[in-house]
């Protein structure tokens, strides 16, 4: 099957990583759930939800054909999470961060909704916010559903 999603995929986490050292500093960017024994507090996961009890759904298609022997159209959505945890109480804090995090995301589909890829265009299309409290501190889950076309 020829998806663009794992070109879509790859272009985020390249973006994340050049990121790292500036705009994302301090954050762990990583492609899909990884095995790390990093002890970093703010992540930008994607291709996952960030849930290790979730069902690790990265990304999901549909899709048809453009024309009669021209292609295929295909529509897809890629789980972004951006998650802010602190060894505190403080909801509001963990919240902004999620969103700083979640921002750069934006930022970078604004600048170049084609991800620097032919034929394709990306935007956010949805977010949800999760906010728990628990024994080791708060933690804002802000998931974003990176959505667009693309032809192969």
């Amino acid at each position: 099957m020829g998806s663009r999603v794992p070109e879509v995929i790859d272009a985020l986490v390249a973006l994340g990583q050049a990121e790292a050292a500036a705009e994302l500093a301090g954050v762990q960017v990583t492609d899909g759930p990884e095995v790390t024994g990093s002890g970093a507090s703010d992540w930008l996961i994607i291709g996952f939800d960030g849930d290790p009890d979730g069902d690790f759904r990265a990304a999901q298609t549909v899709g048809g054909w453009a024309g009669l022997g021209s292609g295929r159209e295909e529509q897809w959505q890629v789980t972004v999470a951006a998650i802010a945890s602190r060894g505190d109480t403080e909801v509001r804090a963990a919240r902004e961060r999620a969103y700083e995090i979640g921002a750069r995301v934006e930022a970078w589909l604004r600048a170049d909704p084609s991800l620097g890829l032919r034929s394709l265009e990306a935007a956010i299309e949805a977010s949800q916010l999760t906010q728990d409290q628990t024994d080791q501190g708060v933690q804002a889950v802000l998931l974003l559903t990176v959505a667009g076309r693309a032809f192969t």
